[in-house]
């Protein structure tokens, strides 16, 4: 069934409550101080049953200038305005900002009320109609019918409600949305009931005894009863004005200006990505690092603003732009805003978040800029790969992509399948659902060929660069299983290869210079003669006359190879002399069992400095276990 929500606008005292009385019998001034006062401060709430049978709902907004930032939030996911003149004063101040918030905040649907009639004669009627006429010329108002009435004559009443219950006729159904919001714009406390909260459900649907999340506090609590437009409900879909009975949680958890949704499916924000568009009615630009006041859904709150390509943004432009926020917010992609200054308060400008939930941008960089500017009216596709993109190495999960594309179950599915098809998008974590845009891991290919290429060329003698080594190199924010993910993509493509720890091109490989096949003669042949006696790494370099630093790259090359033994550091053996005293030891110990440091001493005849880390080596490499002062084979 069609929801659709009425709205009022315009200055106060311009008779919106009075006709919303007049057309529905609500008085929506509940409050004490607005009946001693005779003006709206708070949101007031009404329903209407049209000819047609459409039920709507009916937001009254306040008028005062004090109070625009309750209109605002009364504004949120309204589809049709009545904006309210009256006859006898026309366009006022805050007639003119009300239109502009409405413009603003994306409502499309909406007709002209001509209050008060009964106070004026009819040439003055006209002459004001003139001027309004003139007012709402190149807004979304601007061939909008103007209907005359009287709440106190009852004069243009029905005129309005047909005017009305065409325009609801007109209005397209909500596209359906799997997820669930409902922006709260009101808490109150009923006794036997406890805490309950209204608002208008902007998207998906929700039922009696649901789980659901109170966001930016992240409160959970469970749903105890729904009421529609006054009526005990089960379920409650977009477009309803609807109460929420809470199990179990205080009044002061929950504010106006939070958000209902379901357990996970939206994420608070420090910073939002926005399209700015400032009011030609401004005085002034709106400056980097500005301070103003932020409304969005029902909330209200300061932030600064960062112009990303520009120091100023002049009355009647449009920019993308960053606002870093003094409290974190729960937004979807193309959720409406209004930007408003600190002090003094005037409506500034607004438009749609680009990003709800971004990383914190540099400015002057124009790929990102060009990037959020077409996130503003991208495709499906198109707009899930500029979010890739943007994550990087941290990846985008499948659980942000609601908020940050706006779409949902199948559709998105589809989308993200197509992707995946043409290998745009590549899925780098089936389990936790988790992809990367192609030119990341391009990206990623480009900078591994880099590094490796650079390294062989600085350690040529070294078979690969430690994986440790290589992944230190990338950003913090990789997952150790997106490096392993995007190095196994390079291996199967041949372009690298693993051994052991160590990682290197497929075309890389280990050749001597002349003078360093002569340093690999001198030290094979030296520790061959030595045999199980060889001097010392240090003693080595100085007695072969040769650079040290050198002569280790080839020995470890050696050691790489299995021509040389390591024991410890700076002691090293020949292969040959090493198999050779592992066979003498086997055959001792199968025939003695065991044999003590003094035997293997005998049978090495090395000193004590050699024996001892000889032993130890053969523990290390498990032919041999030591158990107290005697060593046995170990069994295999």
């Amino acid at each position: 069934m069609k929801q659709i929500i009425l709205g009022t606008a315009g200055h106060i005292d311009h008779g919106k409550t009075s006709l919303i009385k007049a057309i529905s019998g609500y008085d929506t001034d509940r409050l004490k101080e607005e009946k001693q006062r005779g003006i709206t401060i708070e949101l007031g709430f009404a329903s209407l049953d049209l000819p047609s049978g459409i039920h709507i709902g009916i937001v009254d907004v306040p008028g005062h200038e004090k109070f625009v930032k309750n209109m605002v939030a009364g504004a949120t996911g309204i589809d049709v305005v009545a904006m309210i003149i009256a006859a006898d004063e026309g366009v006022m101040p805050q007639t003119r900002e009300h239109l502009e918030i409405c413009s603003l905040l994306g409502i499309q649907y909406g007709f002209i009320v001509l209050t008060k009639i009964d106070m004026v004669d009819a040439e003055w009627a006209e002459l004001v109609k003139e001027d309004l006429l003139e007012f709402v010329e190149g807004t979304f108002l601007e061939n909008a019918p103007v209907i005359p009435v009287s709440s106190v004559t009852g004069d243009g009443i029905p005129e309005f409600i047909a005017t009305l219950d065409d325009f609801c006729s007109e209005i397209s159904v909500k596209k359906p949305s799997g997820l669930f919001r409902l922006p709260v714009d009101r808490v109150f406390t009923m006794k036997g009931f406890g805490t309950v909260i209204t608002g208008t459900l902007i998207s998906g649907n929700i039922s009696v005894g649901e789980t659901v999340m109170i966001y930016p506090g992240d409160t959970k609590s469970k749903i105890r009863g729904l009421q529609v437009h006054d009526q005990q409900v089960t379920t409650a879909e977009a477009g309803m004005r609807t109460a929420i009975n809470f199990q179990g949680i205080e009044k002061a958890t929950v504010n106006r200006g939070d958000v209902i949704a379901r357990l996970e499916t939206l994420k608070n924000s420090y910073m939002l990505d926005i399209e700015l568009h400032l009011l030609e009615s401004n005085v002034r630009p709106v400056k980097n690092r500005d301070r103003v006041r932020l409304h969005t859904g029902t909330n209200e709150l300061p932030c600064i603003v960062i112009l990303l390509d520009r120091e100023t943004l002049d009355p009647g432009e449009t920019a993308v732009v960053q606002l870093r926020l003094e409290e974190p917010v729960a937004c979807v992609k193309d959720d409406r805003f209004v930007i408003r200054s600190y002090s003094p308060v005037r409506t500034l400008g607004g438009g749609k978040i680009l990003n709800p939930i971004p990383y914190k941008h540099k400015r002057f960089k124009d790929e990102t800029n060009a990037d959020l500017s077409a996130l503003a009216n991208a495709d499906e596709e198109t707009l899930i790969l500029l979010n890739a993109k943007d994550a990087g190495y941290a990846e985008i999960a499948y659980t942000d992509l609601p908020i940050v594309t706006n779409l949902s179950g199948k559709p998105l599915d589809k989308f993200l399948q197509l992707l995946l098809s043409k290998h745009l998008l590549i899925l780098t974590d089936k389990e936790n659902k988790r992809y990367i845009h192609q030119k990341t891991s391009e990206k990623f290919t480009a900078k591994v060929t880099e590094l490796l290429t650079q390294y062989h060329s600085n350690h040529p003698l070294k078979s690969g660069m430690p994986k440790g080594e290589l992944n230190s190199k990338f950003p913090p924010i990789m997952s150790d299983k997106l490096f392993n993910h995007l190095l196994n993509a390079m291996i199967k493509s041949k372009a690298i290869v693993i051994s052991e720890n160590s990682i290197r091109l497929a075309t890389h490989t280990v050749t001597l210079k002349a003078d360093q096949s002569d340093i690999k003669k001198k030290i094979i042949d030296t520790y061959l003669n030595s045999g199980l006696q060889p001097p010392y790494f240090k003693e080595l370099s100085a007695t072969l006359k040769i650079d040290p630093k050198e002569s280790k790259n080839v020995l470890m090359l050696l050691v790489k190879e299995g021509s040389i033994i390591k024991a410890k550091e700076e002691l090293f053996f020949h292969a040959d002399v090493i198999t050779d005293l592992k066979n003498r030891l086997v055959d001792f110990l199968k025939t003695h069992r065991e044999i003590s440091t003094p035997q293997f001493k005998e049978m090495t005849g090395a000193s004590r400095k050699y024996t001892i880390p000889l032993l130890e080596y053969f523990d290390a490499e498990n032919l041999t276990i030591r158990v107290g002062d005697i060593r046995l084979l170990r069994k295999q």
